[in-house]
């Protein structure tokens, strides 16, 4: 039997703040759809006052009893549930990659598993206007602090057991096991933690016996199609190999052709940089390379940290991008330092990524 209705004693008071990276995913959708900064401010107050009494789960619905000197006022917020569409898709994503289940499993959410659902279309964590507060007080904000209290003590549940964002979205944590498992009726986790079985070696050209004779199609390049069916079983026996398919758009894929088969390089028409960045990260790398971003505070109080004990030259810095002279690290999400150098009319990848900023800031290896 799905439990399917959880409930949370009350926290007490005390002061707390959300620490991981979902929790504040959630306090911050809550502060994008909030049109008035004050209920929050004094539902943060109420949350560390301990106003909020036990705290009841379902899919779609938060509730509680939340006190005030007026009065005691029932609150909750909803939050629309997935179809079962999304979580076929879901469930497909977190069975797709080993230590996705495994992190869920030790109260983890990966970072990787949120953009792949919403990659294929799965809200995983709210947005703005996803949470839909609601309260039996006279205020009129939304949310008021009643709510406000109440969303503030969900994040501190979704900190200690990100499983309460899961069954808020419809399905408890036995459901999410028992649809992650393969056809086999083996649980994901189990068939993953498999020992890899070798792959036998590729037979002799000769043992394939003579190719059928055939004439091209018109403007059909045949190395080219060589190179590519030589791809195609590179990813196959990868995959097989390793049980995970690779998660790449097309931009990626052609980033990727063309720095594994040089070849192919000038008929993709893909930027040398990108290349580059490819041979010496992959997809990280490239990432890192097009598209900046904003670390969290948290992110970039380490960062700071991990520069200053390296006793490192004052720098630039814009978003995660690092800058001295003509010398640049970029921060990856993937807590690395990548290196830069200026030339050629833009920032170049110059070397492989590091831990330690300032390996990277003195990584001059162009490949």
């Amino acid at each position: 039997m799905s439990d399917r209705v959880k409930g949370f004693p009350p926290f007490g008071k005390g002061v707390r703040h959300a620490r991981s990276w979902w929790g504040r995913a959630w306090l911050q959708a809550v502060e994008d759809t909030s049109l008035d900064q004050a209920p929050l401010r004094q539902g943060r107050k109420y949350a560390h006052a301990g106003l909020v009494g036990t705290i009841t789960v379902s899919p779609g619905l938060l509730s509680a009893t939340v006190y005030d000197a007026e009065d005691t006022y029932r609150t909750s917020v909803r939050l629309t549930p997935l179809t079962d569409a999304e979580w076929d898709r879901f469930l497909g994503q977190v069975a797709a990659k080993a230590g996705h289940l495994a992190a869920l499993l030790e109260r983890e959410v990966p970072r990787e598993l949120a953009e792949a659902a919403a990659d294929a279309g799965v809200p995983l964590l709210p947005g703005i206007g996803d949470l839909d507060p609601d309260c039996t007080c006279p205020g009129w904000e939304l949310p008021c602090r009643h709510a406000a209290a109440l969303c503030h003590q969900a994040s501190w549940l979704l900190d200690a057991d990100p499983w309460v964002l899961l069954l808020l979205r419809g399905r408890d944590q036995d459901e999410v096991v028992a649809g992650a498992r393969p056809a086999t009726g083996v649980l994901a986790t189990a068939a993953y933690a498999q020992p890899v079985a070798d792959l036998p070696d590729d037979p002799p050209p000769a043992d394939l016996g003579p190719l059928p004779e055939f004439e091209p199609a018109p403007g059909l390049d045949v190395d080219v199609l060589r190179l590519l069916v030589a791809d195609a079983a590179a990813k196959a026996r990868d995959v097989l190999a390793t049980g995970r398919w690779p998660a790449a758009d097309d931009h990626q894929d052609h980033v990727r052709l063309a720095a594994s088969q040089p070849a192919l390089r000038d008929r993709l028409d893909v930027e040398p940089r990108a290349v580059r960045a490819w041979r010496q990260g992959g997809a990280p790398a490239l990432d890192v390379l097009e598209h900046p971003w904003t670390p969290t505070r948290a992110d970039t109080a380490r960062a700071r940290a991990a520069w200053a004990a390296g006793e490192l030259p004052d720098a630039t810095v814009w978003r995660n991008r690092w800058t001295v002279h003509n010398r640049q690290v970029r921060y990856g999400r993937d807590g690395r330092w990548y290196p830069y150098r200026a030339g050629d009319g833009g920032w170049w990848p110059t070397g492989t990524p590091h831990r330690d900023p300032t390996a990277a800031l003195t990584d001059t290896d162009p490949d």
